[in-house]
């Protein structure tokens, strides 16, 4: 099996791509693997979810896109895309380190992919499904928020 991987993507599918090997190679690591497993669920889901944007902004910026087209796409602020490029955060930093080790050829796709059993599968799968619910419980968070919003400024006018 060999997976090509598009270090200077062009379009959409190669984005993907690159944000896909960049989320699995570093979430498959040893070192991380330990932490999601002695993690508290909420915080399982933060490393996740942290993994995932770090991955989607390199993968975005190694595409030329700006760091508010990337905000933009990612649903995140400006300032979370930055500290993530930069390195300001941990997510960010295990991100890019994977992006220079696939680079260097210090890390193959292919080993990453083959050494994801099917039990560290059928985790990433249930932190998947815990995550989609927390994103749906934060939506609704949302939601309640800008309607209380919106009533303090009705009865404030």
């Amino acid at each position: 099996m060999s997976l090509d991987i598009p270090f200077r993507p062009l379009g959409r599918q190669e984005i993907h791509k690159l944000e896909y090997v960049l989320l699995t190679a570093t979430i498959t690591r040893p070192d991380i693997l330990a932490r999601l497993k002695g993690a508290e669920v909420q915080d399982r889901l933060t490393w996740v979810d942290s993994l995932g944007v770090a991955a989607g902004a390199l993968a975005r910026e190694k595409a030329g896109l700006s760091v508010p087209e990337i905000a933009e796409e990612l649903g995140r602020s400006e300032a979370t895309i930055r500290n993530h490029l930069t390195g300001r955060t941990e997510a960010g930093k295990l991100v890019r380190e994977t992006y220079e080790k696939l680079l260097r050829g210090e890390l193959k796709p292919e080993t990453v992919l083959v050494a994801a059993s099917a039990e560290k599968t059928e985790e990433v799968e249930k932190l998947k499904r815990k995550l989609e619910e927390y994103e749906k419980t934060m939506d609704d968070v949302r939601k309640r928020v800008r309607e209380a919003v919106e009533l303090l400024q009705t009865l404030l006018e």
